[in-house]
């Protein structure tokens, strides 16, 4: 019953909009960009796309050695098109009325993708009458594909037309991203995620202008990577089939580097360990008490160096993710070796906790990453986290600000707000989310270094995923790329847009389920996308 009250009128103010932006004699302009750029402004003309419409890099210093910026454009033609045939007669039409390509601009002459890679773009396409080229200038390749992902928005098939059209001309748009980190985690250990389905969700990541690959690859139930240093690892593996390879995950890196997205590697220590012992007993406390890893043996410490060194190869991202989350240390101080450790060193449960999250700590040190952990590290020890570690929040609200006025970088994902699992968190409690609650001090702010949402997946595999991260995820997308001024201040103000790019990603294959409603919510009634 008292889903049915939140749902009619959400569905009543849908369709008032459609009707409002899509119904009558079509006056009506809205701006249907997601996420809202930092600054646009535009016309009331239209252009259509030329039959030869180009890509050029006039007065770039970006030589395109790897194919990064061409990929990025025949992406975006094919998400322009969404495999309309446009089989018309150009000759009939007015040619000052077609864009003949567009003209790229680079500064950078590097295509490194880096933690605050700048990301920002400026887009200008030309009015009617002035048949010319669109232009995206832009420091990073990276800016470059977020210009392409903006403006494959503007453009839609005409149906009367046949043509790719551009309305509301001339466009200027300037535009950058609010925080650095804009992340989404997905869960391999929990259930197996194929490679197409992580690339599929890297594709759709770039439309929502995400740019963090949270990637949990093993936890308690399963260990699906291989790790060449301590081959029987993968004996934690649900099945021979299930597992990734080493060039299996360097090919997901590539595959997100081209694309702008980042991928963080994590491991969980101690906790959410258990898995590992299937191949390698000895990382068990015992038999009957499998996880946390056992603190007291010194190869629990060299199986997690290998693992580290065999990621340095791959994992090229900055940062680390070393978990430390919901560590019982019961089982240590119920294992009879593992209690005659902890008194030979004069340690109690909890202080052999934190002597294992600060040496796990140093090894990925030494290996260049810095490293991020779970909220609880600084609850139970913050004081003597290495000053690098950023805090991943994710208990509740509130972390950010103690996490920063402590002088520690942070990433926010409370459970109650920005977990995708929760399915009974709705869209709109996902964009009202904002991370720097109750941070007033510019320091402290810039100490948030962003944002992610969480694809837990105790209940989530290949079949499910989709619908369960969009449209949510795009709600918190804008929270992260859109400055706080263009921010709305009431979910209302942006239901029909929101509705717009979840109509999108539906055409352009993404299984995005309706807005209205909870995560993974079905249809209830027949009607028109742009009113689910």
């Amino acid at each position: 019953m008292k889903m049915g009250k939140i749902l009619v009128p959400i569905c009543v103010l849908l369709l008032i909009e459609v009707v409002l932006v899509y119904g009558g004699s079509g006056s009506v302009h809205q701006v249907n960009i997601w996420p809202m750029p930092k600054y646009s402004i535009y016309g009331n003309s239209m252009l259509y796309l030329s039959n030869d419409f180009e890509l050029r890099t006039q007065g770039s210093k970006y030589s395109d050695k790897e194919g990064i910026l061409k990929d990025g454009f025949l992406r975006f033609m094919g998400i322009v098109t969404l495999d309309h045939v446009i089989d018309v007669n150009f000759s009939r039409f007015d040619q000052s009325s077609f864009l003949k390509g567009i003209n790229v601009v680079i500064r950078s002459l590097s295509d490194e993708l880096h933690y605050d890679i700048d990301e920002s773009y400026n887009l200008t396409i030309p009015a009617a009458g002035k048949p010319a080229y669109a232009h995206i200038e832009a420091k990073s390749v990276y800016g470059a594909l977020h210009g392409f992902q903006t403006l494959s928005q503007l453009c839609s098939y005409n149906f009367k037309t046949r043509l790719i059209e551009i309305d509301m001309v001339p466009w200027t748009i300037s535009d950058q991203p609010r925080f650095p980190y804009r992340g989404l985690l997905i869960d391999t250990a929990r259930h197996f995620l194929p490679l197409p389905v992580i690339k599929k969700v890297i594709d759709s990541m770039t439309y929502a202008k995400l740019n963090v690959l949270h990637w949990h690859i093993v936890d308690s139930q399963s260990f699906p990577l291989e790790i060449p240093s301590y081959p029987k690892l993968w004996d934690g593996a649900y099945s021979a089939e299930e597992r990734y390879t080493m060039a299996d995950a360097a090919e997901i890196v590539r595959y997100a580097q081209r694309r702008g997205v980042n991928v963080l590697a994590e491991i969980d220590v101690p906790g959410h360990a258990a898995s590992w012992g299937n191949g390698y007993p000895l990382l068990w406390p015992s038999a009957n008490c499998r996880e946390p890893l056992d603190v007291s043996n010194e190869f629990t410490f060299q199986v997690i160096e290998g693992i580290l060194s065999d990621f340095s190869k791959v994992f090229k991202y900055k940062f680390v993710h070393l978990g430390g989350d919901e560590v019982d240390t019961g089982c240590w101080e119920s294992t009879r070796r593992v209690g005659r450790w902890l008194r030979r060193h004069k340690m109690v449960g909890s202080q052999a906790y934190e002597y294992f999250v600060l040496r796990a700590q140093k090894i990925a040190v030494s290996h260049g990453y810095e490293v991020i952990n779970w909220e609880e590290t600084f609850n139970n020890f913050g004081d003597k986290l290495d000053r690098r570690t950023i805090v991943h929040n994710w208990l509740g609200g509130g972390a950010a600000e103690r996490v920063t006025a402590a002088g520690l970088r942070c990433i926010v994902s409370n459970q109650d707000k920005w977990y995708l699992d929760h399915l009974d968190i709705t869209w709109d409690q996902f964009y009202m989310n904002e991370p720097l609650t109750n941070i007033t001090n510019p320091k402290q702010q810039k100490l948030v270094i962003g944002g992610e949402v969480c694809m837990w997946g105790e209940h989530i595999d290949a079949s499910d995923i989709e619908q369960t991260i969009w449209p949510r995820a795009a709600a918190a997308a804008e929270r992260l790329w859109t400055s706080y001024d263009k921010l709305a201040r009431n979910p209302i103000q942006v239901y029909r847009r929101l509705a717009n790019f979840r109509c999108l990603l539906n055409q352009r294959d993404v299984a995005a389920a309706p807005l209205v409603g909870p995560g993974r919510f079905a249809p209830e009634i027949p009607g028109s996308c742009y009113v689910q």
